[in-house]
């Protein structure tokens, strides 16, 4: 079986960079492959001229590099959300980015359930149904333009499990998973039988480490998260896609360095069986 491969987030970026400046840094360290995060003003498709789609599509051609997926993350909007018309300003966020991610010929756009743990939420069954209706405009808005879509299992969220995922790609219908193996063990899951679990589900996988006290994405070997039972999981399940190196933290707080974080993450990747930077 081929080695795995790696890609690079832009999510350390968010706010001192535009997401073509953070592709071109990540290029710097020896990567070829990028998750883009799609938040203003870092990458937002709305804002986004004609020159600078054609500046993202030249840079990447002229590279041989791709955008191997998009991830909106849930900052300030719902696609369960109560009131309809946040869901449907979400639901035009994802519109544009899987429209920029087929100019740009990125496979995956993924998508996240809305944030969950209020004083009084909403039923569950209340938030399943405008989160599948929701999911389902995605799909369909996907549909032809060769993006396909991706559901993430997130702590924060009223479906946080890899059991969830399931059920809801079967209330979806046409759609996959990000698996992201940090989330998994913050919540106590066992992350290698959950990706057996979920099998040909999972079409796209994020790995960074945690505390257990504390929810973080921070480098690798610094938490409760051992990449080798998940790489073992991916082995068995005959996964040959990308795993993306989501290590969240902002390169413009004092003290930081999220370029070694990146780099030794991935040391620890390549020691476990992934490629090597």
């Amino acid at each position: 079986m081929a080695e795995l491969q790696v890609a690079a987030s832009t999510f350390p970026f968010l706010y001192s960079m535009s997401g073509l400046d953070a592709l071109k840094h990540l290029h710097g360290l020896g990567y070829r492959k990028f998750e883009q995060m799609i938040f203003p003003p870092h990458t937002w498709p709305a804002d986004m001229s004609g020159d600078d789609r054609r500046a993202y599509k030249s840079w990447l051609d002229g590279e041989g590099c791709e955008i191997t997926s998009f991830c909106y993350p849930l900052i300030d909007n719902n696609p369960n959300a109560p009131d309809r018309l946040m869901r449907q300003y979400t639901l035009d966020r994802y519109f544009e980015a899987v429209d920029l991610s087929a100019e740009l010929n990125c496979p995956y756009v993924v998508m996240i359930p809305g944030v969950y743990g209020g004083l009084i939420d909403p039923p569950k069954a209340w938030l399943d149904e405008w989160f599948v209706e929701s999911a389902q405009a995605v799909v369909a808005h996907a549909k032809d333009t060769g993006v396909r879509i991706l559901l993430e299992n997130v702590p924060f969220t009223h479906r946080p499990s890899a059991e969830d995922m399931k059920e809801l790609c079967g209330m979806i219908g046409d759609i996959g998973v990000n698996f992201d193996v940090c989330n998994s063990v913050y919540i106590q899951e066992d992350a290698a039988a959950a990706i057996r679990m979920l099998g040909d589900l999972v079409e796209n996988v994020h790995l960074s480490d945690t505390p257990a006290d504390v929810f973080k994405h921070d480098k690798l070997g610094t938490g409760i998260v051992d990449v080798k039972p998940s790489f073992e999981a991916l082995q068995d399940i005959g996964y040959d896609k990308m795993t993306v190196l989501e290590i969240i933290t902002d390169a413009n707080l004092p003290g930081v360095d999220p370029d070694g974080d990146i780099i030794a993450s991935h040391a620890i990747l390549a020691e476990a069986g992934w490629a090597a930077l």
